[in-house]
């Protein structure tokens, strides 16, 4: 990744003198209404497809552990599926095409931070999360820091980030599908928005977490199929000639040679290489803090298949990304980079337009299926992560808010309970199994795990109506940087408290609380006084200028933060750390020994 940035700002330095080609650019490509039409029919069977698997899966069990976890019993390669599925949005398939489409190099620099930021989840968080915690980020803290505050505070980081990356979806999918159906009209996102937020509410209050795994092993299953499909198609089209792809995209760039190098979108100032290297690093760092993706490593039955299903998931995201840099290049190639900023301006249409030009053309019917399929597989995209992510954030409200904080009552230790002082050694709550929830509070009087569950399906729908009526205010206005503030605020309050709580002997409760709030409100504060808000024609408020925070990417300031405000938190703090709840999560979380 270092060489990578350093290659980024050393390019975008130079001074380079290049002509731009002036080799006639590919015919216009405009989806007719035939194309419209078979993809609607495409979305109608993708709908009920997964309300058919949603509703059979239903029946299958209630508990909370089917409701949160899938029953723990999915293998490490439907896992992997799932977790890709999770990990790659419709952002993914189609934006990140898109920007190689229209930038070249600085868009296969930008795909480099998703990639990277599994090796994070590999290597630290993975199997560690899975022995020590039970269904969610709080409950790997609270198995050492019992304490209500911690629950509430690093359950309502979850259902912050869940939320902005939840209303980003929904919004880019009410424009999105609307492009793709091939109108313009503000009612027709209006319902889209709508008609997602049902469907996803539907999904996790009836399906719960196998259901919503299910769907996004197909969903993966189906993204990855479509990539592959239209990457042969390309390869043969160039007959295997990679350089002659290369060249064409070039030319048909509209900025030549220049394409291929850096500096064509990030570089061009000093500010704007320090805001790409933030959201690299917000990119790099988020992603062992998202919710939605740590809660996958729960639905399998040990550390070692969630491992397994992490290596999978890298295979799979890596492959992905592969074929999107062949696609962008060869949208840029067939169907030029003007036709594709002139369908959308952020060239999320570049995959569907490539698609049509692949399959046969405007008015052939191979090009009408094949632009009908892969926009029925970005509409499959939307639903199944929009479902991950009100399900992940329907257990951090129900798990962690109701149930663990506001619910539970601290518990005296009873005299002459005996724990053990020696390091490495279990607890006598980690030998029997107590849950993490459960070892060091008293539940309510009425907090059973059935009620949990209701709550969590209620909560389910209060989530998905708040991100409705969010989407609709919001889909006129420019909503992308809700994406990178979602990995901002996971690298920035959830991954620093996630690290300190599985590494750090002395870390404490004031701590972890401190470590939370110390990421999670600058992020907001410095995104809140950016470019992004105002000051700029593209800002959320164009018309006025408050900002003086010249990022739009807070990670570079608020990530420190946050592993400093839980370090001052904890050296601050008036009760030491209890090193044998230490012990109990070091061991449990190497050896899963008493895990769930």
């Amino acid at each position: 990744m270092t060489s990578v940035m350093t290659t980024l700002m050393t390019g975008a330095v130079k001074n380079t003198v290049t002509t731009v080609l002036t080799t006639a650019t590919p015919p216009p490509v405009a989806p007719t209404g035939d194309h419209h039409s078979l993809a609607i029919a495409l979305f109608a069977v993708v709908v009920l497809v997964t309300l058919g698997i949603t509703l059979w899966v239903g029946r299958q069990g209630n508990a909370a552990e089917d409701f949160y976890a899938g029953g723990r019993d999915f293998t490490p390669l439907q896992n992997g599926f799932a977790l890709s599925g999770d990990y790659l949005s419709a952002a993914s398939f189609l934006g990140v095409a898109g920007l190689i489409a229209l930038y070249g190099y600085d868009g296969v620099l930008y795909s480099i931070g998703f990639l990277v930021a599994w090796l994070v989840v590999l290597m630290l968080v993975a199997e560690l999360v899975r022995n020590a915690g039970r269904y969610t980020l709080a409950d790997v803290l609270a198995l050492r820091l019992r304490r209500r505050k911690v629950r509430a505070a690093a359950g309502g980081a979850s259902v912050v980030v869940t939320l902005l990356y939840l209303v980003a979806q929904m919004v880019g999918a009410g424009s999105l599908v609307a492009l793709l159906l091939g109108t313009d009209s503000p009612a027709a996102r209006t319902w889209t928005i709508i008609a997602v937020g049902a469907l996803m509410i539907v999904y996790v209050t009836i399906g719960g977490m196998r259901a919503t795994t299910w769907i996004q092993i197909i969903k993966a299953f189906l993204l990855i199929t479509g990539s592959v499909l239209l990457t042969v198609l390309l390869v043969v089209r160039f007959h295997g000639d990679l350089g002659e792809l290369m060249r064409q995209a070039a030319q048909h760039s509209g900025a030549g040679r220049r394409y291929l190098e850096p500096g064509l979108k990030y570089g061009k100032t000093f500010t704007s290489r320090l805001d790409f290297f933030s959201l690299g690093l917000a990119l790099v760092l988020g992603t062992a803090g998202l919710p939605h993706i740590l809660s996958r490593f729960y639905t399998v039955p040990t550390a070692r298949a969630a491992r397994r299903s992490t290596m999978w998931a890298i295979g799979l995201v890596g492959g992905f990304y592969l074929m999107a840099i062949a696609l962008g290049l060869g949208a840029t190639a067939l169907v030029g980079s003007a036709e594709v900023r002139h369908a959308n301006s952020a060239g999320n249409t570049a995959v569907p337009l490539l698609a049509l030009v692949l399959g046969g053309g405007n008015g052939s019917t191979g090009g009408v299926v094949l632009f009908a399929l892969i926009s029925a597989i970005a509409f499959a995209t939307i639903l199944a992560v929009v479902a991950g992510l009100t399900l992940a954030s329907s257990a951090a409200f129900a798990h962690d808010i109701w149930a663990g904080a506001w619910r539970t009552r601290p518990r005296r230790e009873r005299a002459g309970r005996q724990r053990t002082g020696l390091r490495g050694r279990v607890s006598r709550s980690a030998a029997e199994g107590v849950p993490a929830s459960r070892s060091g509070e008293d539940p309510g009087p009425a907090a059973g795990e059935q009620q949990e569950v209701v709550v969590a399906r209620f909560a389910a729908g209060g989530i998905g109506a708040a991100a409705i009526v969010i989407s609709l205010y919001a889909q006129q206005l420019n909503v992308a940087f809700l994406v990178g503030l979602a990995f901002a605020v996971a690298a920035s309050a959830n991954l620093p408290v996630l690290l300190y709580s599985l590494f750090w002997s002395r870390f404490t409760a004031r701590g972890a609380v401190w470590s939370v709030y110390g990421g999670l409100v600058p992020a907001i504060v410095l995104v809140f006084f950016s470019p992004v808000v105002s000051g700029t024609k593209v800002a959320l408020f164009p018309s006025v200028d408050f900002h003086w925070f010249p990022l739009e990417n807070p990670g570079i300031v608020s990530i420190p933060l946050g592993f400093l405000a839980g370090w001052i938190g904890t050296i601050t703090s008036p009760e030491p750390a209890d090193p044998d709840r230490f012990a109990e999560l070091e061991v449990r979380a190497l050896t899963g020994a008493g895990a769930a």
